[in-house]
């Protein structure tokens, strides 16, 4: 049974050195997912380095579990070209959450953990998960995968459910 803990807020910053799936150049949008719910960002036309800065929020619920990001070339008379897809694990931000709780962190900035870049995810380095100003915070540099090239550069946020109980795990 699906519990909802929070809220998990993506925010789709840029593509870097994207794919060519048009003449020159390609026509990108992002498709997000987290557990059953998708959404997707608006296309940016002929752009190999789109700048979206869309923010989309998704309700997390345990267990928790992955966020998906699949990048397509937008076609007007065909299917849209798959221009590469990545991953990033939510586990790390509730864990944060859990031990934002026990130290009872109410202002400031603190790094809670620290996420290795390695080959079972697409982070293109290490990188952390930071309580900053009341929000859980982690910004990733990801690697798409089943493309010849492509980076996606993503924060997502962590915002506790304001009912849940921190008597349980």
């Amino acid at each position: 049974m699906e519990e909802n803990v929070g809220l998990v807020k993506v925010i789709i910053v840029q593509g870097r050195k994207l794919a060519i799936r048009d003449f020159t150049s390609s026509d990108p949008y992002v498709v997000v997912t987290v557990g059953n719910q998708t959404a997707k960002t608006k296309v940016i036309k002929s752009c190999l380095n789109p700048v979206w800065n869309e923010e989309i929020t998704f309700s997390a619920n345990e267990p928790l579990g992955v966020l998906k990001l699949e990048v397509f070339d937008r076609d007007r008379f065909k299917s849209d070209d798959k221009m590469g897809h990545a991953f990033l694990d939510l586990r790390p931000l509730a864990s944060a959450s859990k031990l934002k709780q026990a130290l009872q962190l109410t202002t400031g900035e603190t790094m809670l953990r620290k996420v290795a870049a390695n080959s079972d995810n697409c982070l293109l380095a290490d990188t952390s998960v930071t309580y900053v100003n009341g929000e859980i915070v982690l910004d990733a540099r990801l690697k798409l995968r089943d493309v010849e090239s492509g980076e996606l550069y993503v924060t997502v946020k962590w915002i506790d459910h304001p009912t849940t109980n921190c008597g349980r795990g």
